[in-house]
């Protein structure tokens, strides 16, 4: 059997969800090497532009808080005009804004350009979402929208050490990079679908409409922001966790890459699960997984105990990622879902901005314990409310019926 007959994808579509995923993964590069990584530590880059570190920090603010802030209006314009304009025109901002700094190496120019980068970057998850779960076959959503944003999180790590090998390389040549690889998101973004792969055509929702999509949003808000929250209150404590806890650097990595192995291992198993109707019972048991996990660290136990907690730890977050993915696209109306993608991945960005913050407020106040502790109260709550709130959603999380066959384009158009 061959790779493309075991995807889980509609005919003629691979071509089209491999380029969504693409572009994201140059654009998510980009981001992650340039503010995070070579700004942050090239002291040469900030003598070039004239800047402080804090004006760095304030740029990724700024891109940051226009990604968050654009991200809704981004589904709606992918729901009116259709996913290829959409990706282009965010890939062309995200160009222009690295022209510039090309152009003019100054602190406001920064400040400009990391705000229009937001702004363009804004358009490519809800793209490349909606695109997956149209292009999948039913019943597997869950699955192919895991192996989509699994395949771009190693573009994120990547662009982190690759920009940081190039701290001392000059700032005209690493912005030159940034731009070739944003064209190379851009060109990318030209293989896209020009009209929705399969189902109704996406006009703007009557009022009675938008009332019915709210109603179903409600819902799944508490798990678009807590799935964010929970992996991302460690960003900028991890290290000083690793000194209190008097662990070796490597025994750190080691206990991290076991919670990885086993969340990337039970994906396929617990991905099939969610598929089939299960979606709520494994987003349910996967926060459950991780607050015992979490609250388990909390006590500061032996080293060998980190282990299988941390297993565990990574086993919820299997039965998180392909459960949301899952319950998402079941649960949301078709022809409204680019503008649903929108406004639930502005809430999961602001869970991913929330949660540093919190992590770090939490380990100030009860040193050690106190991320994990938060982690694991954040976590069961999320499981307590889908355990209360069950009846909120279809008894079976019957997949929706399927489209006219007509609709479907087999491909980019």
């Amino acid at each position: 059997m061959s790779v493309r007959s075991r995807l889980p994808l509609r005919p003629g579509t691979l071509r089209a969800v491999i380029a969504a995923t693409f572009s994201l993964a140059c654009a998510e590069l980009i981001r992650s090497g340039l503010y995070l990584s070579y700004l942050g530590q090239s002291a040469q880059a900030q003598d070039a532009l004239g800047i402080a570190p804090s004006v760095v920090g304030l740029a990724w603010a700024l891109h940051v808080g226009a990604d968050t802030v654009m991200r809704g209006p981004a589904g709606l314009m992918i729901a009116r005009y259709g996913l290829r304009p959409v990706m282009i025109a965010g890939a062309l901002l995200s160009l222009i804004a690295m022209a510039l700094l090309l152009v003019a190496q100054a602190g406001w120019v920064l400040l400009l350009a990391a705000a229009l980068h937001g702004v363009g970057f804004s358009a490519a998850w809800p793209g490349a979402m909606n695109l997956t779960a149209d292009s999948t076959a039913e019943g597997a959503q869950g699955r192919a929208l895991t192996a989509v944003s699994m395949a771009v999180l190693p573009f994120i790590g990547l662009g982190y050490f690759l920009f940081g090998f190039l701290r001392d390389f000059p700032v005209t040549g690493v912005f030159l990079l940034c731009l070739g690889m944003v064209g190379v998101s851009l060109v990318s973004a030209f293989l896209l679908p020009a009209h929705a792969v399969r189902g109704p055509d996406r006009t703007p929702p009557a009022p009675g409409e938008r009332r019915d999509v709210l109603r179903r949003l409600q819902p799944l808000i508490p798990a678009a922001i807590m799935q964010t929250v929970t992996l991302s209150l460690f960003g900028q404590v991890l290290f000083k966790l690793t000194d209190v806890l008097e662990l070796p650097y490597w025994t750190m990595i080691a206990v991290l890459v076991t919670g990885a192995l086993v969340a990337f291992g039970s994906l396929p198993f617990v991905g099939r699960v969610a598929d089939r109707g299960r979606a709520l019972l494994t987003l349910t048991g996967g926060f459950a997984l991780i607050g015992v996990g979490m609250a388990g660290i909390a006590t500061l136990p032996p080293t060998w105990a980190l282990f299988p907690l941390a297993a565990l730890v990574g086993l919820g977050f299997a039965g998180v990622q392909p459960g949301w993915g899952a319950l998402v696209t079941r649960t949301l109306p078709e022809a409204q879902r680019p503008a649903a993608w929108g406004f639930l991945m502005t809430l999961e960005n602001i869970g991913t901005a929330v949660g540093p913050l919190l992590g770090t407020l939490a380990f100030a106040q009860f040193g050690a314990r106190g991320p994990f502790g938060l982690g694991a109260t954040l976590a069961l709550l999320a499981a307590a409310f889908y355990l209360l709130f069950r009846r909120a959603f279809p008894a079976s999380a019957a997949p929706a019926p399927a489209a006219p066959s007509g609709a479907a384009s087999g491909g980019p158009s």
